[in-house]
């Protein structure tokens, strides 16, 4: 499995030890930079990750910034990127048993490196369950194609 990794400078040092443990895996990893603590934009680099998803050059993508949500938000506009930030190991489990995701969005002040490296491999171990959980994201990919907002449904079934 390929797994690019980006991250801005405040991401920076937890992308370091992340990537550090991976080593001890069977992953090829892409760094997309940043490459140093120097103050940058997220956004460039986020994309540069994305790119090699979208591409098919990478499997899953690791994003890093001082909360994980910035970062995410940039990945997330990048059409077939489902990116989620996670500071638990529970709710990285349900976004790739549930949502798909494919991209995940640590904060560097939020979780520390111990717990980064458990939601990290949580998330890498987990698998999509489809089914019910595939009909959704079928509509979110719909959604995603339009240039319009889809009508809102006047009743939910089931």
């Amino acid at each position: 499995m390929i797994l690019a990794l980006a991250s801005d400078h405040a991401g920076f040092p937890l992308k370091k030890a992340v990537m550090e443990y991976l080593q001890n895996f069977p992953y090829e990893l892409i760094d997309t930079g940043t490459h140093n603590a120097e103050r940058c934009d997220y956004p460039v680099y986020a994309f540069k990750a994305c790119d090699l998803l979208i591409s098919g050059k990478a499997n899953l993508g690791l994003l890093f910034c001082g909360s994980g949500v910035g970062i995410s938000i940039a990945a997330n506009k990048v059409k077939g990127i489902r990116a989620v930030v996670c500071s638990d190991c529970y709710t990285a489990k349900l976004s790739r048993e549930h949502n798909n995701a494919n991209v995940l969005a640590l904060g560097a002040r939020v979780v520390g490196e111990d717990l980064a490296k458990m939601i990290v491999s949580v998330w890498l171990d987990a698998k999509f369950e489809g089914g019910r959980h595939q009909t959704r994201l079928d509509l979110i990919t719909d959604m995603e194609s339009r240039s319009k907002p889809m009508p809102s449904p006047a009743f939910h079934k089931g």
